[in-house]
């Protein structure tokens, strides 16, 4: 592992497309973290670094300060960021946000970011700016691999093509671009091709863990003396993948993005910002083709679709140093999802049916200076308007879910309402320190899930810990008041950033017990849920909670090439309402590396040390975890210039552990015992080798 790379570096990426917002550069507050580089073979010591072969994106990303892995399957892993995963954190592609198509969230974000198609990952770690829209913790931009102009006036070929093995699922990944490009115009292709088999541990094997992706797309971008026009297109296929923490298996997702932008100076002082796009998800599930079947009567298989589009525009007044930024931003989702036995066509029924969820946005952003002080401000308003359909259902459905399906049409099935966001940063570069302080109020809406869930199921946007979940209608929005404290300080050979941070949630939705009486069976969805297996089920509820921890980079160059690189990261979150913690938090965790850089190759032994977890939530049955420590060996080769081998070992002593973010095994027949904590992944052994035009 490159530390370094954790320290904020825009030089890394100057080269990509799209390009780094100007603001990210000018605040230095983003943190940047680039794929494997091709570069020339005299700049190879410069090459920033992230070994990563998982082929969930989200994997890679969780190796930074504050991160980690929500591991809900190869293709469904989420980003946890100071204790926030899921729809808490504003999670963009290419600068585009969408909904998930999956009501267990089965296709996060990185589901749509292959590694072999990453170009980096803009994060920022703390709070994401009132630009990028509304959401409660930080903001992941992950930037896909793309065309970028040329010098020449003529058009010049560029290519950037990768293939990896590992040996711990015999997962195989194909993919880069190729294309033209000019200093005037620029079109490519994008592709790749990933399958793995099932992922292997000391123990044996875990069943249903095999997958198969594959993207394909076209973008094209033409460029002026004052902006840039770009326009892309990706179809993603994702086939059978399998997903043990749920009750069924992913059989596909059909996804198409498309996103036309535009970025220019309208004068010496005024800058436009402009985008429009879509994402359409079709998906289907279901608990017998990869897993065994259970009896006739339970056979369950589900479709279902989201398609968000969006909008926006922002005018820019003034310098990337200096200036005012007035924008406003539109968001449309329609989703929607239908529970059936495909062996009996009288059972259907439509959990969510035609739910929408729109959004229309204002923000003013200021950006200026006092003396060293340099400070950002921002401020947003988002108007919010949820809906659904009275759900449908076929003659075979029981009387208990019938009963609650024609309540819940005779319910009041819509919500408006509106949310403030406001954010101050101030930093002050000092030499060698550089202070930076953060205050914040954040917010975020419902999900369409957690509001109009009306039939007890074990839907719950991801949170995959085997309990039975209703929304609640009536749900506030979250609001969290938020306090970071740090610095970077970088001398000769040696660079630190610490934080300190501390949220405040109010109206925090948890799952809470449904009603007064757990364990008593006295209600109709009580009732329900016990025919489906748990006889305690969760309602969505608005509760307060408070969330604080650390984190911290560092790295020294101890002589020569050699040098020592590491993270360390520590979050604890607890209700305020009642004695509990939350649900899902990061064990304190730490990597430390040791690096031999020789220019045109490298070599790192690696040590990653994570702590037990003992501050678990009762509300949702979790249970503790031990700690463990796993080593790893990294190299790397530019065999020429453009051309680059990389190779190594993870867990190199095949060491048995269970990470704490990991969901319980659902799938009989499996080496690992029903019910229990999904254990990591075992030795395993990889190549991967890139080249590139350019």
């Amino acid at each position: 592992m490159n530390a370094s790379l954790l320290a904020i570096s825009v030089a890394l990426a100057a080269q990509s497309q799209p390009p780094i917002d100007e603001d990210q550069r000018a605040s230095a507050e983003t943190i940047v973290v680039a794929a494997p580089r091709i570069i020339a073979l005299e700049k190879v010591a410069t090459a920033e670094d992230e070994p990563a072969t998982s082929p969930d994106g989200a994997a890679f990303i969780a190796q930074q300060p504050g991160a980690a892995l929500v591991d809900n399957g190869a293709l469904s892993g989420q980003v946890q960021m100071r204790g926030l995963f899921g729809e808490r954190i504003a999670l963009r592609i290419n600068g585009q946000h969408f909904a998930t198509g999956g009501p267990n969230a089965m296709d996060p974000a990185m589901h749509y970011a292959p590694m072999v198609l990453i170009d980096r990952v803009e994060i920022a770690r703390g709070i994401s700016p009132v630009r990028d829209g509304p959401g409660l913790g930080g903001g992941i931009n992950t930037v896909l691999k793309q065309v970028g102009f040329s010098a020449g006036e003529t058009l010049a070929l560029q290519a950037d093509l990768s293939g990896q093995y590992r040996s711990v699922d015999d997962g195989i990944a194909l993919g880069g671009i190729a294309g033209l490009a000019s200093e005037r115009w620029r079109i490519g292709l994008i592709a790749s091709e990933e399958r793995g088999s099932d992922t292997r541990f000391p123990g044996g094997r875990v069943a249903t863990t095999g997958y198969q992706r594959a993207v394909y797309g076209a973008h094209a971008g033409f460029r002026t003396d004052s902006g840039e026009l770009s326009i892309e297109y990706r179809r993603q296929q994702t086939g059978r993948s399998g997903n043990p923490p749920f009750a069924m298996d992913i059989i596909y997702f059909n996804t198409d993005f498309a996103r036309l932008a535009f970025e220019g100076n309208l004068s010496d002082r005024v800058r436009l910002e402009a985008h429009a796009s879509y994402a359409g998800v079709s998906h289907r599930m279901n608990n017998f083709e990869q897993r065994p079947a259970p009896a006739t009567a339970m056979t369950r298989q589900s479709d279902t679709y989201a398609d968000t589009m969006g909008t926006g525009m922002a005018l820019r007044f003034g310098s990337a140093m200096r200036h005012v930024r007035l924008g406003a931003d539109v968001e449309l989702i329609d989703k929607g999802y239908m529970l059936y036995n495909p062996l009996a066509a009288a059972f259907f029924i439509h959990p969510l049916d035609h739910a929408k969820s729109d959004r229309l946005g204002a923000f003013v952003e200021w950006r200026s200076g006092v003396g060293p002080i340099e400070l950002e401000l921002g401020a947003r308003i988002d108007r919010h308007r949820a809906q659904t359909g009275a759900p449908r259902f076929g003659p075979g459905v029981p009387a208990g879910p019938a009963d609650l399906a024609r309540a819940f049409a005779g319910a009041d099935r819509s919500w408006s309402g509106t949310t403030v966001d406001a954010s101050a940063r101030l930093w002050a570069e000092l030499g060698a320190i550089t202070p930076r302080l953060t205050l914040a109020r954040k917010t975020r809406a419902p999900s369409l899930i957690e509001r109009f869930s009306w039939l007890p199921t074990e839907a719950s946007g991801g949170l995959a810990d085997g309990n039975i979940y209703v929304g609640s209608p009536a749900l506030k929005p979250e609001s969290a008041w938020i306090a970071e404290a740090g610095f970077d300080w970088s001398g000769a050979s040696a660079h630190v950033r610490p934080v300190l941070y501390y949220r405040r949630i109010d109206d925090f939705i948890q799952g809470v017990p449904f009603d007064a009486t757990p364990g008593l069976v006295d209600t109709r969805v009580e009732m329900v849920a016990q025919a489906n297996g748990d006889a305690t089920p969760l309602r969505f509820a608005n509760t307060d909670a408070e969330i604080w921890g650390a984190d911290v980079a560092f790295g020294t160059r101890i002589t020569g090439p050699l040098r020592i690189d590491g993270v360390a990261s520590y979050v604890r979150g607890t209700r305020r309402d009642i004695a509990d913690d939350l649900y899902r938090m990061a064990p304190a965790n730490g990597r430390l590396a040791l690096t031999w850089d020789a220019g045109h190759w490298s070599m790192a032994m690696e040590g990653q040390a994570v702590a037990a977890q003992r501050n678990v939530s009762r509300t949702n049955g979790e249970a503790a975890s031990s700690g463990y420590f796993l080593a790893n060996l990294y190299a790397h080769w530019m065999v020429r210039a453009g051309l680059r081998l990389d190779i190594g070992i993870e867990n190199l002593f095949d060491r048995c552990y269970l990470e704490h973010l990991s969901g319980y095994n659902r799938v009989q027949g499996s080496d690992v015992p029903l019910n229990t904590r999904l254990p990591g992944a075992g030795r395993s052994a990889f190549l991967r080798l890139r080249w590139a035009v350019n």
